[in-house]
């Protein structure tokens, strides 16, 4: 237990700087690094080998991977998670000879957004609320709530309801269901999804927080009209 913090865990090998706010009940694991200047929430977990920039601001119940470093000028909203060995980014045009450390662009990740593994995300855009970015896409532009992006350059093939499963298409009143939880969504005035049932701000009830089947299986019946 790390006494400068000792309602987390940190590993032993892991380095924490002064001045970091980490907030109770979060988990900073092997060969991990915080900077001095970062604030991190409550219930996070951070796997090995994470590096937290100075001035980075991540919420709570905030999942990060093996090998993922979150560069300064990036925000990350509560309930995000970030994937193995994706990428952030925080120079458009980064040379060497070049410093550039006032002209960092800024990254917003928003609430309940997932970043697949391997995933890039260039600097200068904001992922909107319980977006999917899919394993290995490139995101160079900003995302809209809920839509699931795949490929390089990343590019809309959907949406993805709040569990994770993309949404089933819409009925003649433009109705989305949700595959898994039978959440209903809809476009609002602004055109921005949004969820019929549930409030987006709010963490999901207990009876629909525990997954009960694989993605795999909602593919395979996608074709029954499930």
């Amino acid at each position: 237990m790390n006494t400068s913090h000792p309602e987390c865990f940190i590993h032993e090998s892991a380095y924490v700087d002064d001045n970091v706010s980490i907030g109770s009940g979060t988990k900073i694991w092997h060969f991990s690094h915080i900077l001095s200047g970062a604030v991190i929430g409550s219930n996070c977990n951070l796997g090995q080998n994470v590096s937290i920039a100075g001035r980075v601001v991540i919420g709570s119940n905030v999942k990060i991977q093996n090998n993922v470093s979150v560069y300064e000028g990036t925000t990350i909203e509560d309930d995000v998670f970030l994937g193995p060995s994706c990428v952030l980014t925080n120079v458009l045009n980064p040379r060497s000879q070049v410093q550039r450390k006032s002209l960092y662009e800024k990254t917003l990740i928003q609430r309940g957004a997932t970043i697949g593994a391997n995933a890039t995300i260039v600097c200068n855009v904001t992922i909107g609320k319980y977006a999917f970015i899919a394993a290995g896409a490139v995101v160079t532009k900003d995302v809209p709530d809920y839509a699931f992006i795949l490929g390089a350059p990343g590019r809309q093939k959907g949406w993805m309801s709040r569990h994770g499963q993309k949404l089933v298409n819409p009925d003649g009143e433009g109705i989305y269901t949700c595959p898994e939880s039978r959440l209903k969504y809809r476009m609002d005035t602004a055109g921005r999804m949004t969820c019929m049932d549930l409030d987006e701000e709010t963490p999901l009830p207990e009876h629909l927080s525990v997954g009960q089947v694989s993605y795999k299986n909602f593919k395979q019946k996608k074709g029954s009209g499930v």
